[in-house]
C-alpha cells in the first residue's frame, strides 16, 4: 500500500469506470426515464478514487507529475464541495469521469489537471487568477476556455447557445486540448442525461446530435462520436432506437457463428500469404442504421451492409497485399470499393473500404488499415502522443501532423466573421454535419466537400474570389450548371467573369459549406452597403454645390467624431439609408452651416411666391396632370399649374420618394427621385432646380411608374411566378425585357405602376423571396 502526504489512506483497486466504447447492442436498450434513486443507487459503480485515476495516468506516462495531478484533485473536490449533481452524487464525480475518460486517450497531464478543474471558475468561487497561481497559466488558459459566458444580454437561448460555441471554438484555434476535454465532458453529461429534467434532456441531446457528435468525426475521434450519436439518439427517439436495438441484438445472435466464420476464413486466407492480420467483425451502431434507413428510405431487411470486418495488418504494404488477397478470393461488388489511404478524409481517416461476396454468399464489407491507422481512426488527434515531452505544444504538434486540426483552424477563423451568433451556429452546423466527396481542378489539386456539393461550393474552396466572380461551370469537360450537384471524382473548371461584381443573393440558399454561404452573405452586404455609400455621396456632394461651400473628405475625416462615426464610407452609407441628414454632415463640418430651406422660409414666412432653389420661382401648392392623360391631377407642391409634368424616364417616381423637379424650356418640368443617376446630367445647371413634394393630403388613389429587375434561375415557369405575385399583390405591368446574363440566370426589366413606395417594396419583398429569384431591386433611373 503506498501512501502520499496529501493523500487520505485507502485501498487499491482497480479503476470501476466503464469503457469509451459502449457495450455492443442488446434485445432490450437501458431505459430513458431516471431510475428510482433507492435501484439506482445499487447499480452506480463507486466513485472513482484519487489513487485510481494516479494509477491511469501512470500506465501509459510513467513520467507523469503526480505531485500536480494530486493538488488539483483536492482542489476541485474543495471547490466544489457539498454541491450535488441532478442524479444526487457529490458533483465533483463528474470533473473525475471526465479526466478518466481522457486518460484513456493518453493525455498529458495539463489535460488531465485541467478537466479536474474545468467546472471550477464557472460553478464555484474559483478564478482565473487563483488557478493561474497553483497551477499555472497554461492550466488557467485551458479551464477559461472551457468556462460558458455567464453574463449574456441576447435575448434568445440559440444566441447564448452560439456565443458560447464560438467562444469555445476560439479557444481551440489557441489549445487543441480544450476541445478533446470539452468532448469528454460531454460525453459524461449524456452518460448521465437520464436524471436531468426532460426539456434539459432533449436540449444536451440535440445540441449532441448537431454539434459535439459531428465535432468529434471531423477530428477523427469515431468510437467517441459514435457513442455520442447513439446516446443522443436514444434520448431523442426512444421508439426507434428501442426497435433498432433490439433489431440488431436479434440479428447479431442469429448470425454470430456466420462471424465467426467470416473471422477464421479471412485470417487464415492472410496468414497462408505471410500476413499477420486481426479480423473482427462488428455491427453497425443503431444511430447508423437508423440514419441510413432514413436517408435512403429503406426497411431494416434491405441494409444489406449491416455487418463490417475491419482487418489490421502492420504496415500500409500489407493493406494493399491484402486487398489483393480478398479480391482474388471472393468477387467484389462493383462501386463498392474506396481508397482512403492514397486519399485520406479531411480528418486523417485512412482506410481502403471494399465489399465482396464471402462466405455462404454473404455480402461482407471490409474495411483494411495498419495498426497506426487504427489508432487514428479511433481516436483521431488525440492518437497523436500528446503527452510526450520535446515535441513543442500540443497545438504546434497537431499543426504539423493533422490536417483535421488544420482543417479546424481554417473553418473557425472563417466562421468567426460571421455577423450574428445564429448565422455563426448554422455555419458551424454546416460545416460539421456532412460526409465528403472528392473532386479535382484541371491542374489536379483535390478539394474535399460535402455530400451534395455544387460548383458554387467547389469556387469557394478554391479561393473567395474565385467564388464571387463565378458564372459558370465545366464539370469533366463539359458545360453544366453552376446548381449541378458533385460526385466523387469529377473534374471542376469554374468559368469566371470580372464583370459580375457580387454572386447572387440566390446562391445562399443553393451551397452547402458555411464557407460558401458565408462568402455570399459578406459580399452581398458589401455590395449592398457600396451602393447605399455611392447613393449618400451624390446626395451629400449636391447639397454643398446648392449651398455653394467647399466640400473635401479630409474636412470630413475631421468631423467623424461629431457624427459618431467612423469612417467616411459609414457616413456616406447612413446618408444613402436616411439614417442620417446631408445638412447634418454639413453642420458637422461648418458649425455655422444653416439649411437653405429653413432660411428661406424665416425670411419669407407668408409669401405665396418668391425665390425657390437656385433662384426659380416658387409656386403655392397646385396639382397638374400628365400631358395627354385622362387621369387624376399628379399631387406635386411647388410647380406652376400652366407647366406639363413629365415623369423621370427608365425608373419614373412614386409617393415616399424624396424627389427633384428638373425644368427643360419648351419640355416642362420632369420628376426624378433624389437617388436617381440621371440628375448628374444637371449637376452644372443648377438654375434648372426645382424644390418639389408630394402633395401628402391627396387621397385619390393612383398608381405611379417604377422600374425593377430581377435576376432568376432559368427554370420554367419562372416567370409567371414572378408576374403571379406582381399580380396578386395589385401591380400593374406596363413592359417587360428579358436578358440572358448567365447559363443559369436571366435578368428580368420590368415596368409597372405601384400606389406608393410602400406597395413598390412589398412587392420586391415577396419577389425576393421566391426560390428561383436571386435578386429584385428598383431602377432608380
Amino acid at each position: 500500500m503506498r501512501t502520499r502526504p496529501d493523500l487520505p489512506r485507502m485501498q487499491k483497486q482497480a479503476p470501476t469506470r466503464a469503457p469509451l466504447q459502449p457495450p455492443a447492442p442488446v434485445a432490450s436498450p437501458a431505459p430513458i426515464a431516471p431510475p428510482a434513486p433507492e435501484k439506482s443507487a445499487a447499480r452506480k459503480p463507486p466513485m472513482m478514487r484519487q489513487y485510481d485515476l494516479i494509477e491511469r495516468v501512470r500506465a501509459y506516462n510513467p513520467n507523469t507529475n503526480e505531485a500536480l495531478l494530486n493538488r488539483a484533485y483536492v482542489y476541485a473536490m474543495k471547490a466544489h464541495g457539498d454541491q450535488r449533481r441532478a442524479s444526487g452524487d457529490p458533483y465533483f464525480s463528474h470533473p473525475i469521469e471526465v479526466a478518466a475518460i481522457l486518460t484513456d486517450l493518453k493525455l498529458d497531464d495539463a489535460t488531465i489537471a485541467a478537466a479536474l478543474l474545468h467546472d471550477t471558475i464557472e460553478d464555484t468561487a474559483a478564478t482565473r487568477g487563483e488557478i493561474d497561481q497553483l497551477f499555472g497559466k497554461d492550466i488557467g488558459a485551458l479551464v477559461e476556455g472551457l468556462t460558458k459566458l455567464k453574463k449574456l444580454d441576447l435575448v434568445t437561448k440559440e444566441a447564448k447557445q452560439a456565443e458560447n460555441l464560438r467562444k469555445l471554438l476560439l479557444a481551440i484555434v489557441d489549445d487543441v486540448r480544450v476541445l478533446l476535454v470539452k468532448l469528454a465532458d460531454r460525453l459524461h453529461n449524456m452518460r448521465t442525461l437520464a436524471y436531468m429534467p426532460l426539456a434539459s434532456r432533449r436540449r444536451t441531446a440535440e445540441e449532441t446530435l448537431e454539434i459535439y457528435a459531428p465535432l468529434a468525426g471531423r477530428m477523427g475521434m469515431q468510437e467517441m462520436r459514435e457513442e455520442l450519436d447513439d446516446l443522443a439518439f436514444r434520448e431523442l427517439y426512444p421508439e426507434a432506437y428501442e426497435v433498432v436495438t433490439a433489431r440488431l441484438g436479434a440479428l447479431a445472435e442469429r448470425n454470430a457463428h456466420l462471424i465467426t466464420e467470416i473471422e477464421q476464413q479471412l485470417t487464415k486466407k492472410l496468414a497462408d500469404r505471410g500476413i499477420t492480420a486481426t479480423v473482427t467483425g462488428r455491427g453497425k451502431r443503431p444511430y447508423s442504421v437508423w440514419r441510413k434507413m432514413e436517408r435512403k428510405g429503406v426497411g431494416f431487411e434491405q441494409l444489406s451492409d449491416i455487418f463490417g470486418f475491419r482487418v489490421v495488418v502492420q504496415t500500409t504494404a500489407d493493406c494493399y497485399q491484402a486487398l489483393g488477397i480478398v479480391h482474388t478470393t471472393w468477387p467484389m461488388v462493383p462501386t463498392r470499393f474506396k481508397d482512403y489511404i492514397s486519399t485520406p478524409k479531411a480528418n486523417d481517416y485512412r482506410s481502403i473500404h471494399t465489399t465482396v461476396i464471402g462466405p455462404r454468399n454473404q455480402r461482407v464489407e471490409l474495411q483494411i488499415r495498419s495498426v497506426e491507422m487504427h489508432q487514428i481512426a479511433e481516436f483521431g488527434i488525440a492518437a497523436h502522443a500528446l503527452y510526450k515531452d520535446g515535441v513543442g505544444t500540443p497545438t504546434e504538434l497537431l499543426s504539423r501532423e493533422s490536417s483535421a486540426y488544420a482543417w479546424l483552424r481554417r473553418t473557425i477563423e472563417a466562421l468567426a466573421e460571421a455577423s450574428n451568433p445564429e448565422e455563426f451556429l448554422e455555419h458551424t452546423k454546416l460545416e460539421l454535419f456532412h460526409d465528403q466527396v472528392f473532386c479535382f481542378t484541371p491542374k489536379g489539386k483535390l478539394i474535399a466537400l460535402p455530400r451534395k456539393a455544387t460548383p458554387i461550393d467547389f469556387a469557394y474552396a478554391v479561393h473567395t474570389d474565385v467564388g464571387n466572380t463565378a458564372v459558370g461551370c465545366k464539370i469533366n469537360g463539359k458545360i453544366a450548371p453552376l446548381t449541378s450537384e458533385l460526385m466523387n471524382g469529377d473534374e471542376v473548371e469554374i468559368l469566371t467573369s470580372k464583370a459580375q461584381l457580387a454572386p447572387p443573393s440566390a446562391w445562399e440558399a443553393i451551397v452547402t459549406t458555411g464557407k460558401a454561404r458565408a462568402a455570399i452573405r459578406r459580399a452581398t452586404r458589401v455590395a449592398v452597403r457600396e451602393q447605399y455609400a455611392g447613393l449618400g455621396r451624390r446626395i451629400v456632394e449636391r447639397l454643398f454645390q446648392r449651398a455653394k461651400i467647399a466640400y473635401s473628405d479630409e474636412k470630413l475625416t475631421g468631423a467623424l467624431p461629431r457624427l459618431a462615426r467612423a469612417s467616411l464610407e459609414d457616413v456616406m452609407a447612413a446618408v444613402g439609408r436616411s439614417e442620417l441628414k446631408a445638412s447634418d454632415v454639413a453642420r458637422a463640418m461648418y458649425p455655422d452651416y444653416k439649411e437653405e430651406r429653413a432660411a428661406a422660409a424665416a425670411a419669407r414666412p407668408k409669401a405665396e411666391s418668391g425665390s425657390g432653389w437656385f433662384g426659380l420661382r416658387k409656386f403655392k401648392s397646385l396639382k397638374f396632370r400628365v400631358p395627354d392623360a385622362s387621369g387624376p391631377a399628379i399631387p406635386i407642391r411647388g410647380i406652376n399649374g400652366d407647366l406639363p409634368v413629365h415623369f423621370a424616364p427608365d425608373g419614373g417616381a412614386v409617393p415616399g420618394d424624396r424627389i427633384v423637379g428638373i425644368m427643360s424650356p419648351g419640355e416642362g418640368i420632369t420628376i426624378y427621385p433624389i437617388q436617381s443617376p440621371l440628375l448628374a446630367e444637371f449637376e452644372d445647371k443648377p438654375e434648372r432646380w426645382l424644390d418639389v413634394r408630394w402633395d401628402s393630403e391627396d387621397t385619390v388613389p393612383r398608381r405611379y411608374p417604377a422600374r425593377i429587375t430581377v435576376q432568376s434561375a432559368n427554370e420554367p415557369g419562372s416567370l409567371a411566378q414572378i408576374a403571379q405575385v406582381i399580380a396578386e399583390h395589385d401591380g400593374n405591368i406596363d413592359n417587360i425585357a428579358m436578358t440572358r446574363r448567365a447559363p443559369d440566370f436571366t435578368d428580368v426589366t420590368i415596368d409597372l405602376e405601384v400606389y406608393d413606395l410602400k406597395h413598390l417594396n412589398d412587392i420586391l419583398a415577396q419577389l425576393r423571396v421566391k426560390p428561383m429569384v436571386a435578386k429584385a431591386e428598383r431602377v432608380n433611373g
